[in-house]
């Protein structure tokens, strides 16, 4: 397998994954004056997309294991690519909802079979590497490049309907474009006959139950951030509209370095030290966060250090820690299991629930949830085994 047209490959299609999910980020205080929504539908829409993606991963990601990775990476990259722009013809909380979960359940089946591919196209000595490249073109296009492109057209007049469209072209060409350097292989049989004796295999693993838990905390901070930050900027810092993607485009900066630079580090000196740092230092950061005023740049240096560090914890999770942790032909099935949890509560459930303290409390305590989830995150990460390959072949840790 050619190692870098497949990582390039896979990087893109995270990135169209990443415009999927966030470019409605930058759009939510627009869409709620246009169509009426508090900040309870803002969690509604939000959850109802991290319910299905993981659900999705959950699925796709065994069912990869089984098929091989190009008809799911590929199927999933066109879905998406012709789904993104229904977004735009939404005219009420239901039908926004309705496409948020279609483009869920596509996103979702995206996910764990590419890092699985980058895994199995990468040699021990990059794995963390690669994978971090990958990820990082989720968050530089969804959370870094596309606020500031909807900031752009929305001052010069495009209506937000169709900003959603202008990625249809993209998507279709990086899909064709996968099918074609993505290998077509036969997939290692998996070692238990059906799906469920492939999620009972993976959760032997101790690692992958902590995972698990901790994609949880992690999901919490990212998706409660992107969701309500605008609102929480514009609403109660009162910050100028003129600063809002500016600010926010600080998110998907950060957390680009953050899949990166922790990943390559890991590389040298380990996953679990990467975690404990992370961990820590996206506490610190959003403490920071919440006890700054309406200041543009000091508001953009802590929103960049909280989502370096909570991305650098999403890729460890998701990417080396869990496919490092089993055996190779369970890879996408453990991520898929670690993705499903960390979607479906923290990404699902919690930004509902903080769209309603939201509502009933003010906006200004959405970013205690996210605190204390990362609190517990610090001691998840205590208890995990190290996998870091010590050879070609080798693990460390990769046991129960």
């Amino acid at each position: 397998m050619r190692e870098a047209p497949v990582v390039l490959a896979l990087a893109l299609g995270f990135g169209l994954v990443g415009v999927d999910r966030f470019l409605i980020s930058t759009l939510y205080p627009t869409i709620a004056r246009e169509l009426g929504l508090g900040y309870g539908d803002i969690g509604t829409i939000a959850g109802a997309l991290a319910i299905a993606w993981g659900l999705s991963a959950l699925f796709m990601g065994n069912l990869s294991d089984r098929i091989g990775q190009r008809r799911v990476v590929v199927g999933a990259l066109v879905a998406f690519s012709l789904l993104i722009g229904a977004s735009g013809l939404a005219h009420g909380l239901l039908g926004l909802v309705a496409v948020r979960v279609v483009m869920g359940l596509a996103d979702g089946a995206f996910t764990p079979p590419s890092i699985a591919a980058t895994i199995q196209a990468s040699p021990p000595r990059r794995h963390g590497l690669n994978v971090g490249l990958q990820q990082c073109a989720m968050v530089l296009f969804g959370l870094g490049l596309s606020p500031l492109l909807v900031a752009y057209l929305l001052r010069h007049g495009m209506e937000w309907r169709y900003i959603f469209l202008l990625f249809v072209i993209p998507g279709l060409a990086v899909a064709a474009w996968t099918w074609r350097v993505l290998p077509k292989h036969e997939p290692s049989a998996s070692r238990g006959s059906n799906q469920i004796e492939d999620w009972a295999a993976v959760l032997r693993f101790r690692n992958v139950r902590l995972l698990m838990a901790g994609m949880l905390c992690w999901l919490t901070c990212l998706i409660t951030t992107s969701a309500f930050l605008p609102s929480y900027l514009v609403d109660h810092l009162k910050i100028a509209p003129s600063d809002l993607g500016v600010v926010m485009s600080a998110q998907g900066f950060g957390a680009m370095l953050g899949a990166v630079l922790p990943a390559a580090v890991s590389d040298l000196v380990g996953r679990k030290p990467i975690m404990l740092v992370a961990s820590f230092g996206a506490l610190v950061s959003l403490l920071v966060l919440e006890r700054l005023g309406a200041a543009p740049v000091s508001l953009f240096a802590a929103l960049f250090t909280v989502s370096f560090f909570t991305n650098a914890l999403i890729t460890m999770t998701v990417g080396p820690l869990a496919a490092e942790t089993v055996p190779t032909q369970l890879m996408a099935t453990a991520s898929g299991v670690v993705i499903a949890t960390g979607e479906l509560i923290g990404g699902g459930l919690v930004p509902i629930i903080v769209g309603a303290i939201a509502d009933r409390f003010g906006i200004e305590h959405v970013l205690q949830v996210p605190m204390l989830m990362m609190a517990v995150g610090m001691v998840l990460s205590v208890g995990l085994r190290e996998t870091r390959p010590t050879g070609h072949f080798g693990r460390l840790g990769s046991h129960a």
